[in-house]
C-alpha cells in the first residue's frame, strides 16, 4: 500500500474574531458585489483566483488585520457576488475593484492577488498607477502562454456539457477519487487536490458554471494563456513588488515566476518549496510573516506623471535600436513579441 505524502504542518493561526469573516455587501452599477473586510491600518486588498472566493484567505484575515485594513472581495461572477452575462475581463475586473475600493473610500491600496487575482491586480496597477502602493503577486496568471492543460480544455466549446456532467451522480466521489490518486502519487497536481475538489463544488448551478467559463474563456484559449502584463511589466519601476510562488504548481509553472522577476525591475521573489497553486494554503505562517516583513519595510511607490511619461517613453528594456544581434537578444525579442499579441489593452 502506498503511503499518502504528508502536508506540510500548519501553524495554528489565532481564532477569528466575531465579524471579521462576514461578508458585506455593496450594490455597484446595480449588481450585488460581496466582501470581507477587517481590521484597521494600510489598506490591503485581497484578490482570489478564478472559481474562488473571498473565504480562500479566510485562515488570513484575522492575522492580517491586526496591522491593516483587508479587503476581500468577491469578484463579480464568484462567490456570493452576482453573476450577470457581463463582460469577465482582467481589465474590467480591475475596473470592478476600483470602484468597490472608491465607495468605501479608499484611494490607494497594497493589492495582493493570487492566480487570475493576480493578472487583476497587476492590470489594476496598470490602469490606476496613482492608486497602487505595492504589488504581490501570488502565483499570478499574466506572465505566461503556459496553464494547466485541463484549463485549456474547458475554454473550448461543450464546456458548459463538460461541467454540467460533474454534477451527475456519482461524479462527485469519481474526481475526489482521482485527485486522491495525484496526491498518494505524488503529483504536483495533487499538492492542489483539496482546493481543487472546492473549486469543483463551487459550480453548484447553470449560473456559476457559465460565469466560471466566460471569465476563463477571457484570459484562456485552447492554446494557453491569451492575456499578458510581460510585455508592460517594466512599468513597475519604482512600485515595491513580491513574487510568491510554489516551485510545484501544476496550474502556472514556477518558471513564470523568473520570467516576471526579471521582467519587473527590482521585484523580489520568494520561492515555497514543495508548494502547489496555493502557497499561502501550503505555509500560512511564512506567507503572513512574508507579507508583514514586505509592508513594513517597504515605502508606498511615489507615482508621479512625469516619472509615467518618461517610461511609457523610453520602451521596455531590450528593444531598443543598437543592442547586440545575438540570439539570446533575438529570443527574448519573439517572447517580448508575443507577449504583445497578447496584452490586456
Amino acid at each position: 500500500m502506498v503511503d499518502v505524502p504528508p502536508r506540510r504542518p500548519r501553524r495554528t493561526l489565532r481564532s477569528v474574531g466575531e465579524g471579521e469573516l462576514r461578508l458585506h455587501h455593496r450594490v455597484v452599477h446595480g449588481y450585488r458585489r460581496a466582501y470581507r473586510m477587517a481590521g484597521e491600518g494600510p489598506v490591503l486588498v485581497l484578490i482570489h483566483g478564478i472559481g474562488d472566493s473571498s473565504d480562500t484567505w479566510g485562515e488570513l484575515i484575522p492575522d492580517l488585520a491586526r496591522t491593516h485594513t483587508v479587503i476581500a472581495p468577491d469578484l463579480l461572477g464568484h462567490g456570493a457576488s452576482d453573476k450577470p452575462r457581463a463582460d469577465y475581463s482582467v481589465a474590467a475586473y480591475a475596473n470592478g475593484v476600483r470602484d468597490l475600493l472608491t465607495t468605501l473610500g479608499i484611494e490607494s491600496a497594497t493589492l495582493a492577488g493570487h492566480s487570475l487575482g493576480g493578472g487583476v491586480a497587476m492590470q489594476f496597477a496598470y490602469q490606476f498607477p496613482e492608486r497602487t502602493e505595492r504589488l504581490i503577486l501570488v502565483s499570478a496568471g499574466g506572465v505566461g502562454g503556459e496553464v494547466n492543460p485541463v484549463l485549456r480544455a474547458v475554454s473550448l466549446p461543450g464546456a458548459h456539457l463538460m461541467l454540467s456532467a460533474l454534477r451527475l451522480p456519482g461524479m462527485r466521489l469519481q474526481v475526489g477519487l482521482f485527485f486522491r490518486l495525484m496526491r498518494i502519487l505524488n503529483t504536483d497536481l495533487g499538492q492542489d487536490a483539496p482546493e481543487l475538489l472546492t473549486l469543483v463544488d463551487s459550480l453548484p448551478d447553470a449560473t456559476s458554471r457559465s460565469a466560471f467559463i466566460r471569465t476563463l474563456r477571457a484570459v484562456v484559449d485552447w492554446r494557453g494563456q491569451a492575456v499578458t502584463m510581460l510585455d508592460r511589466c517594466y512599468l513597475t519601476e519604482g512600485m515595491p513588488t513580491m513574487l510568491l510562488w510554489g516551485d510545484r504548481d501544476s496550474v502556472v509553472p514556477v518558471r513564470h515566476a523568473y520570467g516576471a522577476h526579471q521582467a519587473m525591475p527590482g521585484s523580489r521573489l520568494e520561492i515555497f518549496e514543495g508548494a502547489g497553486h496555493f502557497p499561502f494554503h501550503s505555509d500560512p505562517a511564512r506567507f503572513l510573516a512574508l507579507i508583514e516583513e514586505f509592508t513594513s519595510t517597504t515605502s508606498p511607490a511615489d507615482w508621479s506623471r512625469e516619472h509615467w511619461r518618461e517610461l511609457l517613453r523610453a520602451g521596455r528594456p531590450g528593444t531598443a535600436v543598437g543592442q547586440p544581434d545575438t540570439e539570446q537578444n533575438r529570443a527574448r525579442e519573439r517572447d517580448l513579441r508575443e507577449a504583445s499579441e497578447r496584452s490586456a489593452t
